[in-house]
């Protein structure tokens, strides 16, 4: 590749990941207006972040995962910051499975599945690691089965619209040559 040819990739990723960004503190603004319980029922700050990491590669998915509840809580207020601070090392982990487990695997849309929820899983079990660890620093109990229950239970809409959109997503920029990662 040219050098010409990788500062153009360079930039058009910079550009879709400030892209990404955009849609992960608009989205959930839009999707919670009645309510915030339903941005921690649909998770709209995930799709993208899982998407750039997927279209832009691993360490963009890795940053703009980290930047985007830590710029939404700033911005907004929500989430406040000690839920900001763990979901900012979940999304960074959804963005940077995402992207690793995109270029590892073969291209055939089947193995996205396997990709996001692998990815769901390690951004679950880090979220749990980060809140525990700021929890019992600040003398909070860390309650395991109300954890789960959150990132499980609750989430499952969010998690089953993740499952329906992104590969449908996914299909739709491959058609149109849009994939910088892989």
């Amino acid at each position: 590749m040219s050098k010409k040819t990788t500062a153009v990739n360079t930039t058009l990723r910079l550009v879709m990941s400030a892209l990404f960004l955009s849609i992960s503190i608009v989205l959930p603004m839009v999707i919670s207006m009645g309510s915030s319980q339903l941005g921690q029922t649909f998770l709209p700050m995930h799709l993208p972040v899982m998407l750039c990491g997927i279209v832009c590669g691993t360490p963009y998915g890795i940053v703009v995962g980290l930047i985007a509840p830590l710029l939404k809580s700033v911005i907004t207020g929500l989430p406040v910051i000690t839920s900001a601070i763990s979901m900012a090392f979940e999304l960074a982990t959804y963005g940077g499975m995402c992207g690793m487990l995109y270029k590892a695997f073969p291209k055939k849309i089947g193995f996205i599945y396997p990709n996001l929820l692998i990815s769901m899983i390690v951004g679950r079990i880090v979220n749990g690691a980060v809140q525990y660890l700021i929890l019992t620093a600040s003398d909070n109990d860390f309650a395991l089965k109300s954890f789960i229950t959150l990132t499980t239970v609750n989430a499952l809409p969010g998690i089953v619209i993740q499952l329906a959109l992104i590969p449908l997503i996914v299909l739709a920029l491959r058609k149109t040559r849009f994939m910088l990662n892989g």
